[in-house]
């Protein structure tokens, strides 16, 4: 390997071709040498896992690796979401965290995720430091590492339960006496992932009369990728249907994205959750001030935020943008069209957790279905709708799609192009409040093409218009 690189959210590879111990030890030391550079090393770092196939094992050697740099170790006792790390790095006060996952990607990836002292996914100029220190690794420099049981008799490393004060965290943040008083039927599929007994636990506790689906470890995640999709989440559509649920919820495999089902079974995407939020909040929260979101998510967050005064950061995608702006007190809520959000107080990193559980608190609170809070918010602020398709970057794709970023179109989808947001990938907006935007993806060899609309007829014009623009 000429280099490893870290993507929108950290380093992501497949197993046994790149993802090797070898490669780990690398990253890590990487790690291990930024921290000590920054002289916050000796504050420890914690180290978690998901399901994914020997996470236990890969964080073993993450922690033999810092353990020979001097630097201590909290290793989760068992597969723990990012956002539970997260928690754990601002409340502990620890120089970092690392956590062996490659979030939503497919069963043959694993990846590391590296999160610094002030909680929230690495930002560029971090990444991009570490990425310099693992070039010369890459290349015959020495690579430490204590062996597993030296280290532990060294007393560099010692495990933790980290399930009890981050959840006790959450609660902070949730009105669990509006949950307590509904008894709402609630059916979970944290898709085989880490948020099993946490979430779960969690809205038991609140008062939710809950069943589980794919609550096991399963490192193949069923056959299918652990993102909560339309298509991931046919058995908890069916499930939430047939058991006359409320509502069905679900989690990525690292527990830092959500997935909803309202109770007629519709998979209800995550830009409306987003806006739903932001509107409850603001009305029970009684937040003022400024809410962010990534350019890629729905202008429907700008129309909430307007409709009570707040205003509006529109960030590059990634969510370390906007958990730089809620680390700093910047902004109350932050969140993104792949089923990212935070808010002010909690952690800095996007979590599914919290989105679910306020979710809960909303239906709760409300005594309606999502399908009737969206007519009333489109009643309220005007209907827009969104959508998003990915396709496979061949090298036909490639060439066109770099040819359309360096010279956009100037009209498109029956409509001339009023302003090109280059922020992050390519961005068309028209007249009528419409837009599209290309972007490829940072981790993958994807194109992600984003639309978005005031009627449904309009969203399938801009839709149909970017795929014939990438010959789809």
């Amino acid at each position: 390997m000429e280099s490893i690189k870290f993507g929108t959210s950290g380093w992501r590879a497949i197993v046994a071709d790149e993802f090797t111990f070898r490669n780990v030890r690398i990253v890590c030391q990487g790690i291990a040498q930024y921290l000590r550079q920054e002289k916050i090393g000796q504050r420890g770092v914690i180290i978690g896992y998901d399901t994914r196939f020997m996470g236990e094992r890969f964080a073993q050697v993450a922690a033999e690796v810092l353990s020979a740099h001097g630097i201590p170790s909290l290793i989760c006792d068992r597969d723990t979401p990012t956002p539970t790390i997260s928690y754990h790095i601002l409340h502990r006060k620890l120089a970092g965290g690392i956590n062996i996952s490659a979030s939503h990607n497919p069963p043959s990836y694993n990846g590391i995720k590296f999160t610094p002292a002030w909680g929230g996914p690495a930002l560029p100029e971090t990444t991009k430091a570490i990425e310099q220190r693992i070039i010369p690794l890459l290349h015959g420099e020495y690579i430490k590492w204590l062996p597993w049981e030296r280290a532990k008799a060294d007393g560099l490393v010692r495990y933790l339960d980290a399930k009890p004060e981050y959840l006790t965290g959450l609660a902070t943040h949730i009105d669990c006496e509006k949950i307590r008083g509904r008894r709402l039927r609630v059916i979970m599929d944290p898709l085989y992932g880490t948020t099993r007994e946490y979430l779960d636990e969690f809205l038991r506790e609140a008062g939710c009369k809950l069943a589980m689906l794919h609550h096991w470890r399963d490192p193949y995640f069923g056959g299918l990728r652990p993102e909560p999709t339309a298509e991931t989440l046919r058995d908890l559509q069916d499930a939430v249907q047939r058991e006359q649920a409320h509502l069905g919820l679900a989690t990525d495999g690292d527990g830092d994205r959500f997935g909803v089902i309202d109770a007629d079974g519709t998979f209800v995407e995550p830009n409306l959750i987003l806006a739903l939020l932001l509107d409850y909040l603001i009305q029970t929260r009684k937040w003022t001030g400024w809410v962010a979101r990534s350019v890629a998510t729905t202008h429907l967050v700008d129309a909430v935020a307007n409709a009570h005064g707040l205003s509006v950061h529109e960030t590059p995608v990634g969510f370390k943008y906007i958990g730089e702006l809620l680390a700093k007190g910047e902004v109350v809520m932050g969140g993104e069209e792949s089923a990212g959000l935070s808010i002010q107080g909690h952690v800095p990193e996007k979590d599914g957790m919290l989105a679910c559980a306020l979710v809960v608190e909303m239906v709760a609170h409300s005594g309606k279905t999502l399908r009737e809070l969206r007519d009333d918010l489109f009643h309220r602020v005007g209907t827009i709708y969104t959508a998003r398709e990915d396709f496979t970057i061949d090298e036909g794709v490639r060439q066109s799609l770099q040819g359309i970023l360096d010279h956009p179109p100037q009209s498109f989808a029956g409509a001339d192009v009023v302003q090109v947001n280059r922020l992050d990938g390519c961005k068309l907006l028209f007249g009528d409040g419409s837009w599209f935007l290309l972007r490829p993806s940072g981790t993958e060899p994807i194109v992600r093409c984003y639309s978005e609309a005031k009627t449904e007829e309009r969203l399938n014009q801009v839709i149909q218009a970017g795929r014939i623009l990438l010959k789809h």
